[in-house]
């Protein structure tokens, strides 16, 4: 078996043993850099306040509690209500679902129609789409705030979750054109000789090919709309905030004794489906970006 048939290239000598060490310590320095504020939140939340007010941010939990994950979700007070982070995390799954699945599917229409169904201007209207993607969101909050109030979702969900299909519309686009561009105009003329059409094209040859595009639309859009604060907070009233901004108002909470473990349960809470999807669908979304989701 040679060196590399196994994935693996063994080093030889000592000289690339040693580098080898080197590489290990620089990663393993790397990995302590980033792992370290998520074992300060994790071993925070499950302490007492007596236990933070005698320690130190790197000590170890003595007497391990789920108190404080209890209280962030359904006793910490946000605002003048007290029923912790559960009615704005399920804010934050009604509007991420129905966000990420109508963005993706006005993208795989959008980009199929810009590649494989071209029609007279398709490039100056891709062109404005891929420039309006990399304009400052602070730029359209007005805008988007009138047309909210002209339609009556100010201050709802439903608007929220127009405003993102409309931001994340742009990226979408771009990920399944570029993917697209990629096949062989061959196999869509070679289905339109055999009497298929746009949708048959579309739904039963390009969009089976497009799995590792769809993986890493819908994780890049989860991420957008699941992490959105500005947003969030310009477009939403109380009751309809997202789990950002209502994590937001507990950190930020002023009066009473600081609840530091709270505050750590709270964060970790709003960022859990995040991480979650990126451990789970993280492959899938490597391979997307490598099958050219992202390329040209």
């Amino acid at each position: 078996m040679s060196r590399a048939a196994d994935g693996i290239v063994r080093p030889r000598g000592a000289s690339q043993k040693a580098l080898r060490v080197l590489l290990f310590v620089l990663l393993g320095i790397f990995a302590l850099y980033y792992l370290a504020p998520l074992f300060v939140m994790v071993s925070t939340s499950l302490k007492t306040l007596e236990q933070i007010r005698a320690g130190t941010l790197l000590s170890l939990p003595t007497d391990l509690t789920f108190s404080a994950w209890t209280k962030a979700w359904s006793e910490a007070c946000v605002g003048v209500r007290c029923e912790g982070l559960r009615p704005y995390f399920l804010n934050s799954i009604m509007i991420a679902i129905p966000g990420v699945a109508i963005s993706t599917m006005l993208g795989v229409f959008a980009g199929y129609s810009l590649t494989k169904w071209r029609f007279r201007g398709a490039d100056i209207i891709f062109a404005m789409m891929l420039f309006g993607a990399f304009i400052p969101f602070q730029v359209v909050l007005l805008p988007m705030a009138r047309t909210l109030g002209f339609l009556g979702l100010a201050g709802t969900i439903p608007g929220l979750i127009l405003v993102h299909i409309f931001a994340g519309l742009a990226f979408t686009t771009l990920f399944f054109r570029t993917f697209f561009v990629g096949v062989a105009d061959a196999i869509v003329d070679a289905a339109k000789i055999d009497g298929a059409g746009y949708f048959t094209i579309l739904f039963k040859i390009l969009l089976p090919m497009a799995v590792p595009t769809f993986a890493v639309t819908v994780i890049w859009q989860f991420t957008q709309i699941w992490n959105d604060f500005l947003f969030g907070v310009v477009f939403t009233s109380t009751q309809s905030n997202p789990v950002t901004v209502a994590l937001n108002n507990v950190v930020a909470t002023t009066t009473g004794v600081k609840e530091y473990n709270v505050d750590m349960a709270a964060a970790i809470m709003a960022a859990l489906p995040t991480l979650v999807v990126y451990v789970v669908a993280g492959r899938y979304f490597v391979r997307g970006l490598g099958a050219g989701a992202v390329k040209g």
